[in-house]
């Protein structure tokens, strides 16, 4: 039981208390409401956690990322999207299931450090040899405690066939879909409450032929998940689609059935008017990443034009390769500065992109039913956030103190009411084992990197 907290419900009406509370039992949320808790709401022998000086909010929700990359951080630092996966692709193909494991370990600690109860993966590169990168990736979600939806993505357009990856990272077509159907009857949990869940997500329009688009598509209507991919990020990749198909990336995607709303694309910067009105009727998610296109110089998505079209934006980390600080709430932030900056301090409020990092984000990924807001029945995937410290002292809107300010502390954060971040101190593995298992990984990649390039 939580009690004497602000509270942001983030439910369909706005709820917000000043002083409320929350009660959760059996790992979902019991009530919540203004004031103290009703006698007789709370279960025997409860936890009594004091919220004073605290926002309660829904747990974060990341709907773009790539752990991997958690070994890559500050390479190819001053490059365009292209010219640094081109940089990067080698490095990539050298990582084993243990170094899948240790970069997992440290992407998800840092976006759980930052509020974040629940994250997708994206991992597209699966060379020959290098071990079961996937059940590396849920073994570290579940030493974390974070809910987790991996993604089993592929690449079968290699540079010799007119694709941007070089040869020795793609896959045959057929391998890709077989390895991914695979990767659903293996750790797929469509049960209430799941923890993990599993997307199929061919990489993007310059690294994945027309057949493998149509084949995954297919499959995953098949077996019931959804469907991810890159669209639409750069200029590049713009000018690369109507070179090779005729056509916008968007364009490219609906003649694939890839739009619909068991769609969820990452970036969507370049998207025409035209296209952010398809998504929006389509209700195809997008996947917002403002740091990561930053970094890249890729440009600023329209977002406040997707959500007047009715599509559901969520927010990204996107690659710690491409965003170094790998943790979410900065996205929140980033995101609602990057917005007024292109369109005026009318163009986003600090509410809605509250709302994009947590049900709109749970609307992506298919979870808005068990997640992304406060209310009784579902999962007890919770934020208590310190705003009594200097950083926020003084600050009368709670949310505008979490959106606009520094970030807060982390009192308190639950995946089903489970403790995962306590006293801003990871709960369940130790930060100093996380560093020290990166260290050694990172050392370990170069070592493999420098035999791989004699």
């Amino acid at each position: 039981m939580i009690e004497g907290a602000a509270v942001a419900a983030v439910d369909a009406a706005g709820t917000e208390h000043l002083h409320g509370h929350l009660v959760i039992s059996g790992g979902r949320i019991a009530a919540v409401g203004g004031g103290p808790t009703p006698r007789g709401a709370v279960p025997p022998g409860a936890r009594r956690v004091d919220g004073s000086g605290c926002l309660l909010t829904p747990g974060f929700v990341n709907t773009h990322h790539h752990l991997s990359q958690w070994l890559t951080r500050g390479m190819a630092a001053d490059s365009e999207l292209f010219g640094w996966l081109t940089e990067l692709y080698p490095w990539w193909a050298a990582i084993t299931a243990e170094l899948e494991h240790a970069a997992a370990l440290g992407a998800l600690s840092a976006l759980a450090a930052s509020g974040c109860t629940t994250t997708m993966d994206h991992q597209y590169v699966f060379p020959a040899g290098t071990g079961d990168l996937l059940a590396a990736e849920v073994e570290a979600a579940a030493r974390v405690g974070v809910r987790f939806h991996p993604s089993r993505g592929s690449m079968d357009l290699g540079r010799s066939a007119g694709g941007l990856p070089p040869d020795e990272v793609v896959e045959d077509t057929d391998a890709a879909l077989a390895a991914t159907e695979e990767a659903i009857s293996r750790f797929h949990d469509g049960s209430p409450g799941a923890m993990v869940r599993v997307a199929v997500a061919p990489c993007s329009p310059f690294s994945v032929t027309r057949e493998l688009m149509i084949g995954a598509a297919e499959l995953a209507r098949r077996r019931g998940v959804r469907l991810h991919t890159h669209l639409a990020e750069t200029a590049d990749e713009d000018a690369y689609c109507k070179e090779r198909y005729g056509c916008t990336p968007a364009e490219y995607a609906e003649s694939l059935g890839w739009l619909g709303d068991d769609v969820w694309v990452a970036h969507g910067v370049h998207l025409t008017p035209a296209a952010q009105v398809k998504l929006g009727a389509t209700r195809t998610g997008v996947a917002h990443c403002p740091s990561s296109n930053g970094r890249l110089g890729s440009g600023i998505a329209p977002v406040p034009e997707l959500l007047a079209s009715g599509a559901p934006v969520g927010l990204g980390v996107d690659g710690s390769a491409s965003n170094e600080s790998g943790e979410l709430w900065p996205e929140v932030r980033g995101a609602l500065l990057a917005a007024r900056a292109r369109a005026g301090a009318a163009a986003l409020g600090t509410r809605d992109v509250l709302r994009m990092a947590t049900m709109t984000g749970a609307r992506c990924l298919g979870r808005e039913d068990e997640i992304g807001s406060l209310e009784p029945g579902k999962l007890a995937d919770v934020a208590l956030w310190r705003l009594d410290t200097v950083a926020h002292a003084g600050i009368a809107d709670p949310v505008a103190a979490l959106t606009l300010g520094a970030r807060p502390p982390l009192a308190l954060l639950l995946v089903g009411g489970r403790a995962v971040v306590e006293d801003d101190q990871l709960v369940r593995v130790g930060s100093d084992v996380v560093a020290r298992e990166v260290v050694t990984a990172v050392r370990r990649l170069a070592e493999h990197r420098a035999v791989a390039a004699r």
